[in-house]
């Protein structure tokens, strides 16, 4: 069985995370998503998310376009949380530049992908901020 790990902040859900989480999910068998923590994204985009770690999780679940919503682990080991679930795949955003330094290099038996972009110029969080559209 493949299982395919995702990242991601998820604060205003929109078509172009829903695009996201389904590619995903089509690389494997099982689909767990990692939603970042309040401190991480404040720290990582310089801005507190407009929705709360729980509700963000609480909104994804929601979606039911995966197979395990889980809050990303707080402390100095940024892949802790990956050698926890052991994923076959881990899927990448268009755009994530963040902690993905090394993975490659620390996980060297897990494929990485990087999923395409859904209309960008539309949804992109950035651009949706306190418009959740789905």
């Amino acid at each position: 069985m493949k299982k395919v790990m995702a990242f991601g902040t998820f604060d205003t859900l929109h078509p172009g995370h829903e695009y996201f989480l389904k590619k995903a999910k089509k690389l494997g068998d099982s689909l767990v998503v990692i939603v970042a923590r309040d401190r991480t994204v404040k720290k990582v985009k310089n801005h507190a998310p407009l929705n709360t770690e729980d509700k963000r999780v609480q909104n994804l679940k929601a979606l039911n376009l995966t197979d395990k919503v889980s809050l990303g682990r707080i402390g100095n080991d940024k892949y802790a949380v990956i050698r926890n679930e052991n994923p076959n795949i881990i899927a990448l955003g268009y755009d994530q530049k963040f902690f993905i330094d090394g993975l490659k290099k620390a996980f060297p038996d897990v494929k990485i992908v990087r999923i395409r972009a859904f209309h960008p110029e539309i949804y992109h969080s950035s651009l949706l901020k306190g418009h959740s559209v789905i």
